[in-house]
């Protein structure tokens, strides 16, 4: 397995960018030998796309975060430990997973560390909380990642990071700053359909830390095609902020998915172009929200459109650096 080790070399190296593709374990109901064949199909799709690795996420009901109906009913999902012990098995690639700590006890999240350790050989983890506060919560984030700070295993630590919260609440640069300071040391964003929120986020993100005399940590930009309305309502039940003028070009387009496409490749070149004076290491996520083969294939297109335009964005800045040096 590739230790996070891998990872952090890339991590540290702010002239190139790291590239993932973000999946979802098959559904449980799912047999374990097909379980097997879905993740050759995974590889197969992204054979001709230079990838640095996955992210598996812990999906989870969410029912309680808001009273809007659900649009894709929730079903439970293999363990993500066990797909992404496939994935890195197979493609010989870092693979991050999640893990969604409000359910646990102190004493589970600890079993459930080691066995990610040393049962799937997980290095790389993200923790995410609760999503409602209306849940019985037992374990909150601050505890699990000073668990896994105490645990034995040394696992390549990340974050979540939302845009949306930092508008409504103005503090996300310093919840970022709060996560490092406990072990993190990347940060996945939630999907971008509202690129303005990212770049006030990061702006302030970076001048934040460069009055702290702290080094940024990398920050992982999300992005997902949309090719309907229900995938679109979606994305909102998510918590995902899509300006109306947005959602309107999606959904009035001749072909909704590559409309959403442009949306994503714009609101990309928005970012860059805000944050280049900052020098913020960055990354892509590219991730398909349904399993719909024309949004999956989408994503994939999505991904080599939007690593040009970072690859093409992290060159002119190393170029910046070498004619001031």
């Amino acid at each position: 397995m590739n230790s996070g080790s891998e990872l952090k070399a890339r991590y540290n190296d702010n002239n190139r960018g790291v590239y993932f593709i973000g999946t979802t374990p098959p559904k449980s109901d799912t047999p374990i030998e097909q379980v097997d064949n879905i993740v050759q199909k995974l590889l197969e799709r992204v054979s001709d796309i230079d990838v640095d690795g996955f992210i598996v996420y812990d999906i989870q009901d969410e029912g309680s975060r808001t009273n809007d109906p659900r649009p894709f009913p929730f079903k439970c999902t293999h363990d993500p430990r066990l797909y992404s012990s496939l994935l890195n098995k197979k493609s010989t690639r870092p693979v991050i997973t999640y893990k969604s700590v409000g359910q646990s006890s102190i004493e589970e999240f600890h079993q459930w560390a080691d066995e990610a350790w040393h049962d799937y050989n997980v290095r790389d983890l993200v923790l995410v909380g609760s999503p409602s506060h209306k849940n019985q919560v037992s374990l909150s984030l601050n505890e699990a990642y000073s668990a896994l700070q105490d645990n034995e295993n040394d696992f390549f630590t990340g974050g979540i990071t939302i845009a949306e919260r930092h508008a409504t609440k103005g503090n996300e640069h310093q919840r970022l700053i709060e996560k490092y300071e406990q072990g993190c040391n990347f940060f996945i964003s939630q999907a971008i359909y509202n690129p303005q929120a990212t770049i006030d986020q990061l702006t302030r993100y970076a001048i934040e830390c460069k009055n702290s005399g702290l080094k940024p940590q990398r920050i992982i930009l999300t992005f997902s095609p949309c090719g309907s309305q229900k995938t679109l309502e979606f994305i909102e039940w998510l918590g995902v902020s899509v300006p109306e003028a947005t959602s309107l070009r999606i959904l009035n387009a001749d072909k909704p998915l590559y409309e959403s496409i442009r949306i994503c490749a714009n609101s990309l070149q928005q970012i860059l172009d805000a944050v280049i004076p900052y020098n913020l290491p960055l990354g892509l996520n590219i991730e398909s929200l349904t399993n719909r083969k024309e949004e999956i294939d989408g994503s994939i297109l999505l991904y080599k459109l939007l690593r040009s335009m970072m690859d093409n964005y992290l060159a002119k800045n190393e170029l910046m650096a070498l004619s001031q040096a």
